[in-house]
């Protein structure tokens, strides 16, 4: 099985709220308001750390199962993709240090 790596897009403007990330799509400015798993997914997209690394630390952090983790956390960083919010790739995102210095924290 390949790995999964997601960057945070460039094309947003985030803000950590109360615990929760609020992203705000330059393309379209649709808001999302992600909850504490979103939050640790989002804040781990690095580009650099596979998918299945951000499943194991919210399996540390929250009483959920390897497997559910992982399968939830495969479907929400496709829609996230979807939205344009973030970039996925097979390969580790080499250029994803210059993509996430233009993202508002």
């Amino acid at each position: 099985m390949s790995e999964t790596y997601v960057v945070r897009s460039a094309a947003v403007a985030a803000r950590l709220l109360g615990g929760e990330m609020v992203i705000m799509s330059a393309v379209d400015s649709t808001l999302f308001s992600m909850n504490e798993v979103g939050t640790v997914i989002w804040l781990a997209a690095d580009g650099r750390t596979p998918l299945s690394e951000i499943a194991r630390r919210i399996c540390a952090e929250y009483d959920v199962t390897p497997e559910v983790a992982f399968g939830d956390a495969q479907n929400f960083v496709a829609e996230l993709a979807r939205h344009g919010i973030v970039r996925v790739s097979e390969q580790p995102i080499v250029d994803a240090e210059a993509a996430m210095e233009r993202v508002v924290a």
